[in-house]
């Protein structure tokens, strides 16, 4: 799909997690403790115990954190993504990284349709083969998205009558 890494990742979404109000005081606190518990090399007890202080506002830990899992390499950034959609699974899926990866799957889509449809547009007819292939194409607006397949089904509707 993309190349985009989970630090790319991060430092990409980092403006919309640091928002006021964004997550909660508790969802941030669960995803330190995942990250400490389950990882402790990811957060030792000391790093878990700076992020979780409650004199600090809440905006400077996460920030903090977030800065911290970027230094510290691609998997601790995983992590992170993992702990994050299972404490706020809500917020994980209105990412703006997640955004990027949603047209890119369209994109492809619409291309392997546009090549098909060009394909037998171009083939010269033949009553043996393309007539199968005309069919099996005809059930692949089911997989495709619908957008994509309304242009298909009329391109083989032409098509059908002349059989």
């Amino acid at each position: 799909m993309t190349d985009q890494t989970y630090c790319d990742r991060l430092v990409q979404d980092t403006p919309f997690l640091t928002v006021q109000g964004r997550l909660s005081e508790q969802q941030v606190d669960r995803i330190i403790l995942q990250l400490n518990r389950y990882y402790p090399q990811i957060l030792t007890n000391k790093e878990a115990e700076k992020f979780r202080n409650p004199k600090v506002s809440l905006r400077r830990r996460l920030c903090d954190l977030l800065s911290h899992l970027q230094r510290s390499g691609e998997r601790d950034c995983q992590e992170f993504y993992r702990a994050l959609y299972i404490h706020a699974q809500s917020l994980h899926s209105c990412l703006p990284s997640r955004h990027v990866l949603r047209p890119m799957s369209f994109l492809a889509g619409l291309g392997l349709a546009a090549g098909l449809a060009l394909f037998l547009y171009c083939c010269p007819p033949d009553p043996k083969v393309l007539p199968g292939a005309r069919r099996i194409l005809g059930f692949s607006p089911v997989i495709i998205d619908r957008h994509v397949s309304r242009y298909l089904l009329a391109f083989l509707a032409d098509d059908f009558r002349a059989l």
